[in-house]
């Protein structure tokens, strides 16, 4: 079965999966319709679409950096 933690590492690294693309598909999504909007096409779009990549690979910055530290000092 597991320990709590392991399953809170299971959770963390399941959610992955949806926060990468969803954080690319939002800036997207953003850069699109403020490039209708403003009539800017296509310079919002990639901006946002970039800024959406980045915040995806900083989410998983984030949950490998927890799960490294909290495997450096586990809890006893």
């Amino acid at each position: 079965m597991g320990t709590a933690s392991d399953k809170k590492k299971r959770a963390d690294y399941s959610t992955l999966g949806l926060m990468f693309p969803t954080s690319i598909a939002g800036g997207l999504a953003i850069g699109y319709f403020l490039d209708k909007w403003l009539h800017t096409s296509p310079y919002l779009l990639i901006i946002f679409t970039l800024y959406g990549v980045v915040g995806g690979f900083w989410n998983l910055y984030k949950v490998t950096k927890t799960d490294r530290s909290n495997d450096r000092h586990p809890h006893v």
